[in-house]
């Protein structure tokens, strides 16, 4: 079975998060209901046709009856007339016996009589009661053969009966002529009439089989309509029902196995189909969720998290944009410890930035954690027209974002953390995405929690090893924060816009930040007479002197080994760091020689922040530069010492530089 695992990456989710209504006309309720109907109209059908023709077939009996009667009837009244005539011959001159004329007189009159009778009713279509013998009048409908028939029957008996009487005698049977003459005439002429009865007699036998006939092919035609019918529903069945369900027990068993995020093929669009999409939806669902989760236990920071949360649940939300937000200890003020973005909207213009602190009146994102349900924003416009006060969602809406969703994950006696997921679309996020939300926060709350416990273990590491290379440094004061403020402040603005934007993403300044502090690593390992020497260094002590970086860099490099058997890497950017901040654009640094681009990117900037930060501060051999002459030896070494855009974005940086510097110099 061929494996159709969707890549959900890049949905909106909207379209993934509810299940196509079905139409009517695919509901397989309505189509076995249908056919079930059809199947049970044609089996009632028939029934009630042949329950009809059933009872047909008595009138039919009947008309068979009365049209024999014909018959009897002609042949009762010749052998009668014949017996008649027999009868006579024994008595000389032909005269016949006191009882005899009158017995056939009254026997031929009431024949006549009921042929009459039976000839009438066939012509009216009606056979009364003292015909049939049953309690109420049979109607009957002849088809074209027995009604011609019929009335070549009629006109005969009516040509019969006009001559019978003239022989017999205008007024009566009992007067005119003699009744030998009259038994004579129907002896005469008694073939003809049993011949016009008879073929009445067989033209209704005819009309009747056909009937028959008639019956037999409806209930052919029904029988072999509704087999296929039944062969329809069962291969409807089939299709639409075992077989989609045997797709989708095989998805039920590899998903059992572990195939998590298989995708069952969709081969109907009715309830059966919608099952199966329901069940591949939980399949994504399941296989995002253990994929976040694996690809978060592989994670080391923060960033990482984030950056896993929002390339994962893109599958399941409209999301442009995931932060978290730290509830700070006193409770009334918030931090945005970290964003991610598609490249889109990061390299626009927004107020975001990570770090930033905000205004948290009535301590409303406190009161959010103690909730622990996702709090949906439908509009933000009006949100921060009712709300002007909650400063992180004016940011929001200022960065272009119309709806937002915050996710409560934990919270602590010191504060807490939560999710917030922005997009552009306003009223985006619907109930079942904040249900989703809800569903899954316990398992992203323990593992968001591990990797911040885990980040926080490695901050402090490397600000230990930061603090112990200080320690043995003759610089006083707040170097190793300045310098970092100053070094991504620079990046900061190179990642605005230029040659370098796309190195410069928010890790990789995060990077920057967090392993400026450990550029002089090395030093440790430097004899304490020559790292303390208050005067000038001799060639020989400039070479051991120079030697920091590269013992700085084997350092790092052992604790990068480590990490990387564990599956996970951490101290690359310390490591281009601490190995290559000494190295001079035009390849006269140390240890080296490296010039240029060979340089990488985080070393030339923290390169002009360390200096920059040593030129301004006071040190015991010198006392503190202005930043204007700074600045200028900095500009004066562009291209030589420095790379010229670096310093280019130290320039237009300036003013935030000053602010770091009035806060935390040290002249």
């Amino acid at each position: 079975m061929t494996d159709t695992r969707a890549d959900t990456t890049g949905m909106t989710g909207v379209a993934e998060d509810q299940l196509q209504p079905i139409r009517w006309i695919n509901s397989l309720r309505i189509q076995i209901g249908l056919a079930l109907a059809l199947l049970a109209a044609a089996f009632t059908s028939t029934v009630v046709f042949t329950l009809y023709e059933v009872g047909l077939r008595k009138h039919d009996y009947a008309i068979l009856n009365l049209a024999g009667q014909l018959r009897v009837t002609s042949q009762s009244m010749a052998g009668q007339a014949l017996h008649y005539l027999q009868a006579t011959s024994r008595f000389e001159g032909g005269v016949a016996d006191t009882d005899g004329p009158s017995t056939f007189a009254r026997d031929l009159d009431h024949q006549v009589q009921l042929f009459d009778k039976i000839i009438k009713a066939f012509e009216e279509r009606s056979l009364p009661p003292e015909l049939t013998g049953r309690a109420e009048v049979l109607d009957c409908k002849w088809d074209e053969e027995s009604v011609a028939q019929l009335k070549i029957t009629a006109r005969f008996w009516q040509t019969y009966r006009q001559k019978l009487l003239l022989v017999w005698g205008a007024s009566s049977p009992k007067a005119g002529k003699t009744l030998r003459q009259t038994a004579q005439h129907v002896l005469d002429h008694d073939e003809a009439l049993q011949g016009a009865a008879t073929d009445l007699t067989h033209a209704f036998q005819h009309m009747m089989e056909s009937k028959l006939r008639l019956l037999k092919r409806v209930n052919q035609a029904a029988l072999l309509f509704m087999v296929m019918l039944l062969v329809f529903i069962l291969a409807l069945l089939h299709r639409k029902v075992l077989h989609p369900l045997k797709l989708t027990l095989a998805g039920f068993n590899r998903v059992w196995r572990g195939d998590l995020g298989y995708q069952v093929p969709v081969t109907t669009d009715n309830e059966i189909g919608q099952m199966t999409q329901g069940f591949n939806h939980l399949s994504r669902r399941l296989d995002a969720l253990f994929r976040l989760t694996d690809r978060i236990n592989h994670g080391t920071s923060l960033s990482d998290t984030l950056c896993f949360i929002f390339e994962e649940f893109r599958g399941f939300l409209p999301l442009d944009w995931v932060g978290v937000l730290s509830v700070l200890p006193d409770k009334r003020s918030i931090s945005l410890e970290r964003m991610h973005t598609d490249r889109v909207i990061q390299s626009q213009e927004t107020p975001l930035r990570e770090g930033e602190m905000f205004a948290d009146p009535g301590a409303r994102f406190d009161a959010l954690l103690c909730t622990a349900r996702p709090l949906p924003i439908p509009r933000l416009d009006e949100y921060v027209r009712q709300h002007p006060e909650i400063e992180f969602a004016v940011q929001l809406q200022q960065a272009g974002f119309g709806a937002a969703v915050y996710l409560p994950l934990f919270s602590t006696p010191d504060g807490g953390m939560m999710l917030v997921f922005a997009t552009r679309q306003p009223c985006a996020y619907t109930e079942e995405h904040q249900e989703w939300l809800a569903n899954i926060a316990g398992q992203v709350a323990h593992s968001v929690e591990r990797t911040v416990v885990m980040e926080d273990l490695v901050i402090s590491a490397v600000s230990g090893l930061a603090k112990l290379a200080e320690s043995r440094d003759p610089e006083t004061g707040d170097h190793l924060v300045r310098m970092s403020l100053y070094s991504v402040i620079i990046a900061e603005q190179l990642a605005s816009g230029g040659e370098y934007a796309a190195q410069l993403d928010s890790n990789a300044i995060r990077d920057i930040f967090r392993f400026a502090p450990m550029h002089d690593i090395g030093k440790v390992g430097i004899k304490d007479e020559i790292l303390l020497k208050p005067g000038r260094l001799t060639p020989e002590e400039r070479t051991e002197m120079e030697k920091h970086p590269a013992i700085g860099g084997q350092v790092l490099r052992r604790s990068e080994a480590q990490m990387n058997a564990h599956g996970h890497s951490i101290f690359t950017a310390g490591i281009e760091i601490a190995e290559c901040h000494h190295e001079k654009f035009d390849g006269s640094g140390y240890p080296d020689g490296l010039a240029g681009q060979d340089i990488p990117l985080s070393a030339r900037i923290v390169a002009v922040a360390d200096v920059f930060d040593a030129l301004t501060s006071k040190r015991p051999y010198k006392e503190a530069w202005p930043v204007e002459k700074a600045m200028a030896v900095l500009r004066a070494d562009a291209g030589g010492h420095f790379d010229p855009l670096v310093i280019s974005a130290a320039e237009q940086s300036l003013p935030r530089l000053l602010d770091v510097y009035e806060r935390l110099k040290h002249v």
